[in-house]
């Protein structure tokens, strides 16, 4: 868990750095820093979206125990 946090930390402060590097004249790295932030506020939008018409959130309906078997058949007995 505390590995998890510190590169967290490590990535948000190299993300930073590309952001001032771009900034001071490198400016092929604009366009690939402001995909992931425009990711997120797309998917930011639509959560939103969904809350405001009063979507519940979708349940995920995986099961491990179907792992090898085909969706589109019948379940075995």
């Amino acid at each position: 868990m505390r590995l998890s946090r510190v590169m967290l930390v490590v990535a948000a402060l190299f993300y930073v750095f590309l952001w001032a590097l771009a900034l001071n004249g490198a400016t092929s790295l604009v366009a690939p820093l402001l995909i992931p932030v425009v990711l997120a506020v797309l998917v930011a939008l639509g959560v939103a979206l969904n809350r405001y018409l009063g979507l519940p959130p979708r349940r995920q309906h995986f099961d491990d125990r179907d792992r090898g078997r085909d969706r589109d058949h019948e379940p075995e007995q």
